[in-house]
């Protein structure tokens, strides 16, 4: 049975109970919050107003609602049949960036690291914000960041690089959150860490909501010139006129996504309205009406004809949810 959902406006004045004050959105069109642009709606879309707001959420969820955590949607796909549950709208809401002066709790920086500052940084703020705010306090090695097109977020959830650098590099701390509404604070030690893959060593299911950001002090003009020769290499190498959603692939090991999907003669197919782009073959974009069924069709066409042809099977970076039409 549906757990029925009271609009904040009905939770206010209630007897004794939990007052939530973010907003509810019934089948919210997906497209309106992924950067593909495509794909279904979601049965619930919440938007918190804070942290404690969410945790009060998450309490009144039934344990068999599926829940789905979005910031940018910048490597998330929903399928055309839309997704069940409740989708929580993270970007623009969890957007506490600051300096941190506190170091109770949090590990020390590595012998040799010199002098550092750390950044807190919430799940909802962008990833190039953080690289700006850091250069901008003096604070060098957050650059790669600005080539990140996504949330503090989701740069933790998968451990999100570029530029030979990667967020987990940086991690002095996170604050998660799970399904009982439970706030927790955790090193990097609870974490097996991996190429675009992080997993709790306990297993459960929790999510990310800030992080402590630790970077070294250092010439910040220098820092903001590189950011600004990251971004122009983005901008020059990259499909950024057209909506997609980054890397669809991991690199695999010695070698790159974008190389195997050219040699293999894919650059420039489409299905539908998606195309492999021919800017970068690591990127599907969609030309202009293109559907989530469009964009998946093209993501196995590429899996699989890459491992026809070289024995390599790709792993994607995206996530796809939801249920096809």
């Amino acid at each position: 049975m549906q757990a029925r959902y009271r609009a904040p406006e009905e939770m206010q004045g209630g007897a004794g109970g939990p007052v939530l004050r973010g907003r509810f959105l019934h089948n919210e069109p997906m497209s309106k919050h992924v950067s593909w642009r495509a794909g279904g709606t979601a049965q619930r879309a919440y938007i918190p107003a804070d942290i404690e707001d969410l945790r009060l959420l998450l309490q009144a969820i039934p344990v068999e609602e599926p829940i789905h955590m979005a910031g940018l949607g910048s490597n998330l796909l929903v399928r055309d049949g839309g997704v069940r549950g409740v989708v929580l709208l993270l970007h623009g809401v969890l957007k506490k960036l600051a300096l941190e002066s506190r170091s109770v709790g949090i590990p020390e920086a590595p012998q040799g690291m010199g002098e550092s500052g750390l950044v807190y940084a919430e799940a909802g703020v962008a990833s190039p914000k953080v690289a700006r705010f850091a250069a901008n306090h003096n604070l060098v090695g957050a650059e790669f960041l600005a080539g990140i097109p996504g949330t503090v977020g989701g740069a933790l959830a998968m451990n999100a690089g570029c530029h030979g650098d990667e967020t987990w590099n940086h991690v002095a701390q996170v604050l998660t959150l799970n399904r009982q509404g439970q706030l927790s604070e955790r090193p990097p030690s609870d974490y097996v860490l991996g190429y675009r893959h992080v997993a709790l060593r306990e297993g459960h299911e929790e999510w990310f909501m800030a992080a402590w950001l630790r970077f070294a002090k250092g010439d910040g003009q220098a820092s903001r010139t590189r950011i600004k020769e990251l971004l122009q290499k983005r901008i020059d190498t990259q499909p950024l006129n057209l909506p997609n959603a980054g890397s669809v692939f991991r690199n695999p090991p010695d070698d790159h996504a974008a190389r195997l999907i050219e040699v293999c003669g894919l650059k420039g197919v489409r299905v539908g309205n998606a195309q492999i782009s021919e800017k970068h073959a690591n990127f599907i974009v969609n030309l202009g009406g293109a559907t989530a069924a469009d964009i998946e069709a093209l993501i196995e066409k590429v899996e699989e004809t890459v491992e026809a042809k070289t024995n390599i099977r790709l792993i994607r970076e995206v996530r796809i949810i939801g249920d096809r039409l």
